[in-house]
């Protein structure tokens, strides 16, 4: 067992050779920062209780997003905003980009003809390149074997079989370009790839970062960081309207004013689930990639893979409420074992844990539906977690 917890603990690490730019890149978990005062107080002002001086500000970058409805999401448009939300707690996703919203710096590396720095979609297209390249040398070399064999086998001589690839010791050939163009002295190629980028049109950055409703009620709730703009009038939406607008966006059809909001929302249900995996440190990102709900992060994605992978399955406290329900939850019906099995081996291949989040959905006999005014209900929800590991003898037996 010791032998499989090294192997997972903290998620597999990435980045080696940038660790340390990563530190100074992403040192901050959230948006907001809470600077450490330069002087700090003796253990004599200790013991008296003497910190003159020495209160710290919390610096909040106030950030701002357009709430669209169609696709349920915040769309960040200012890079200012777009960084910060990004390298203080990775929120949000490139609307161009895989994670990272990149998509502006690839498109200047693809101007420069060979950036010196690869972006992280960059850099998996590469592998995927030589994944292919790979498995075609080695379906090469297997058929030229196979074909020696046979053409030795029929003459009555030894086979002189071609090396086989393998994946320790294959490694990627240079692509050979038709004409070698004459090298140039450094500086001279320095200048003459400043003259091209001087002659192309300036690249505009059309990227957005998009945040999930969850996201943006945590960031503009519990951080009080961002501020959610009305698409139409482009005006900040108060509170109140934003927690109302959110739970609107899952109704297929305006909801029947004589049932009133309902605990079950999906909005929030899953805000229970990114708020208390969010409160206790995570970073939450989505699972979709994975079949799951959430990605849970020790420090983020440029740091480490995801450890854990969590599906959120809500419970109702009544099932009544569940019978009388508007929403198809996913998850709230008993699952089969097969598609249990299904999700814990898929993630199982990836080294992730999967993690059943239980949220538990109050009744609306027990709790007044008048508190789904406010985000004061969120206190009657509540979460409860089940582990479940794929147990293989050969790799647990120590």
């Amino acid at each position: 067992m010791s032998s499989n917890r090294s192997r997972r603990g903290g998620g597999q690490g990435k980045g080696g050779g940038r660790r340390f730019e990563n530190n100074r890149i992403y040192a901050y978990p959230l948006p907001l920062i809470i600077p450490t005062p330069e002087e700090r107080p003796s253990s004599l002002y200790k013991a008296l209780g003497i910190f003159k001086g020495l209160t710290a500000e919390v610096l909040n970058p106030h950030c701002e997003g357009t709430f669209d409805v169609a696709t349920r999401s915040i769309w960040v448009i200012n890079s200012r905003d777009i960084q910060i939300l990004w390298r203080r707690g990775f929120f949000g996703k490139g609307d161009l980009s895989r994670s990272e919203p990149s998509w502006h710096a690839r498109q200047m590396n693809i101007r420069k003809l060979a950036g010196k720095r690869m972006t992280s979609e960059e850099i998996r297209e590469k592998r995927r390149q030589e994944r292919k390249q790979f498995k075609l040398d080695r379906a090469k070399a297997l058929a030229d074997a196979a074909a020696e064999a046979d053409a030795a086998f029929r003459e009555g001589r030894e086979a002189a079989l071609p090396a086989i690839p393998s994946g320790a010791t294959w490694k990627p050939q240079p692509s050979i370009p038709d004409a070698i163009p004459e090298t140039l002295p450094l500086d001279e190629a320095e200048d003459q790839d400043a003259s091209v980028l001087e002659d192309v049109e300036p690249l505009e950055d059309v990227e957005h970062l998009q945040l999930t409703i969850q996201e943006a009620f945590f960031l503009s709730w519990g951080l009080d960081c961002l501020t959610i703009l009305e698409p139409s009038t482009n005006e900040p939406m108060s509170l109140q309207s934003i927690w109302s607008s959110f739970q609107q966006v899952h109704y297929t059809i305006p909801p029947d004013p004589t049932h009133g909001a309902r605990f079950d929302n999906p909005f929030l249900v899953h805000y229970v689930a990114y708020h208390y995996f969010r409160s206790l440190g995570w970073v939450v990102k989505g699972g979709i990639k994975f079949c799951v709900d959430y990605l849970l992060y020790k420090r983020g994605p440029v740091f480490h893979h995801a450890e854990f992978a969590v599906v959120v399955l809500p419970v109702y406290e009544d099932p009544a409420d569940q019978q009388s329900s508007p929403f198809s939850l996913s998850g709230a019906t008993p699952f089969s074992w097969s598609w249990l099995s299904t999700i814990n081996r898929v993630n199982s291949q990836v080294q992730k844990t999967l993690v059943l989040a239980y949220v538990t959905i109050p009744a609306r006999s027990r709790v007044s539906t008048d508190l789904l005014s406010s985000p004061a209900c969120l206190a009657h929800y509540s979460v409860r977690e089940v582990v479940l590991r794929r147990f293989v003898p050969a790799r647990m037996r120590d």
